[in-house]
């Protein structure tokens, strides 16, 4: 962590911040965050992270006392206080204390700024495997603080030497734990439509891509596609060569998947270039 975030009402040190441990975010897991990555001293696609915050906040039904304006200055003062040339920034509202100790309250906002590593040079040239899970999350389109099961399962990703899991239900996929997927056959890209969380650099693929399918697709085209990746803040585009053991298409990142993984890159030097 950085010295400084934003905890309850002020900027303060960041070993200061608390919570109280009767706080449905905590004894609940009814909590929303967001978390953006900063580069160049600047917050990237922050009006969309803003957005979904503020989408998530009302869906939940927390009141967020804090105006866009104010979450951006708020944003752009612990950039400049903590120096952060690069990193991540989460951004928590809690779901307070109720009368019952459960339903959802007057909670509080954070803002933190952290260290950001992004996965190493070797998975983006050689990919990564994940593992299948049959699991439908709660609320998906929606950005709370309930990870618990991932959470349990990565005590094993290592030993598997798996990066994450594949969420699927009915014979349907829907996302990792943390990142959207995208498949890629006969070259037409596609990306499950339902009981996925809007990404942000899912939106930003929908854009830079030539066209873009967004349906249903069954576990088993995943197994059967030429190519596919998942995507998110903290990996950008990440080639998917394995699931569950078995290689995907040639068992390497692919060409449609390597030229998005360029785009992608420069979309965000157009991002900073027009923040400044």
């Amino acid at each position: 962590m950085k010295p400084f975030c934003f905890a309850k009402q002020h900027i303060i040190p960041t070993d200061q911040a608390s919570i109280h441990p009767i706080d449905i975010g905590l004894i609940r897991g009814y909590a929303i965050f967001d978390f953006f990555r900063v580069e160049g001293y600047r917050p990237l696609f922050l009006e969309g992270y803003l957005d979904r915050f503020v989408a998530s906040a009302k869906s939940c039904a927390l009141p967020l006392d804090y105006s866009r304006n104010d979450i951006r200055d708020l944003v752009e003062t612990l950039i400049e206080k903590n120096d952060m040339e690069q990193g991540g920034i989460r951004m928590v509202l809690s779901g307070g204390i109720s009368d019952n100790k459960f339903s959802p309250a007057n909670g509080h906002l954070y803002i933190f700024c952290e260290p950001l590593k992004l996965p190493s040079q070797l998975k983006y040239e050689n990919g990564i495997q994940l593992l299948s899970q049959e699991y439908l999350r709660p609320l998906p389109e929606i950005k709370t603080t309930n990870y618990t099961l991932p959470v349990w399962l990565s005590l094993g990703w290592a030993n598997k030497n798996a990066e994450d899991v594949i969420y699927h239900h009915g014979g349907i996929i829907s996302e990792s734990s943390r990142s959207n997927i995208f498949i890629i056959k006969e070259g037409e890209i596609s990306t499950p439509r339902a009981n996925v969380l809007r990404g942000i650099t899912r939106k930003n693929i929908l854009k830079i891509a030539e066209e873009v399918q967004e349906r249903d697709i069954a576990f088993s085209e995943l197994l059967d596609a030429e190519e596919a990746f998942i995507c998110s803040t903290t990996k950008r585009i990440l080639p998917v060569t394995q699931i569950d053991g078995q290689r995907i298409g040639q068992g390497k990142p692919g060409k449609i998947t390597r030229s998005l993984m360029e785009k992608i890159e420069q979309l965000e030097l157009q991002d900073r270039a027009h923040a400044n």
